[in-house]
């Protein structure tokens, strides 16, 4: 599968579909080869963002925020060729959304307060100096700021 046909699936599948179809494209493209643990802190970074609303209101718009993720970065010719990774990108996408829809004080959080991380061997951002919240396999994950949920 093409990025580019996954992206456009997105625009005509009711939600919640569409967000879990764009949370577990992320994760496929940012983590395929990092531990469900690695998935689950990019996902909750991807969630604790569609929560401040910053970067949009649903997952897609999260994720294809202008040089956000890699759904942006990436050619939209990328395949999404691995099965095997893509089910875990899906599975891992659907179990953090169900955790984040918990009240705050009942989440499992992986990394407390991230709101950006890194990939070190292709990444070297102007923010990469701010608090580190945790490095999970190759990543590391950074507090550049303070993110709170919108208010209702």
């Amino acid at each position: 599968m093409k990025l580019a046909w996954i992206l456009w699936l997105t625009s005509i599948l009711p939600q919640p579909a569409a967000d879990s179809l764009c949370l577990s494209t992320t994760l496929y493209l940012e983590a395929r080869d990092q531990s469900p643990r690695g998935q689950q802190a990019v996902a909750e970074v991807a969630l604790r963002r569609q929560d401040s609303g910053l970067w949009g209101e649903s997952m897609c718009e999260v994720v294809t925020a202008r040089k956000q993720f890699a759904p942006t970065i990436v050619s939209p010719r990328t395949r999404l060729s691995n099965s095997e990774a893509w089910s875990q990108a899906i599975t891992v996408a659907i179990e953090s959304q169900r955790n984040w829809a918990l009240p705050p004080g009942e989440r499992k959080e992986i990394v407390p307060g991230a709101s950006h991380f890194m990939a070190h061997a292709i990444a070297s951002p102007s923010w990469r100096n701010a608090y580190q919240v945790a490095t999970i396999g190759d990543h590391t994950f950074l507090r550049v700021q303070s993110l709170r949920p919108r208010k209702s």
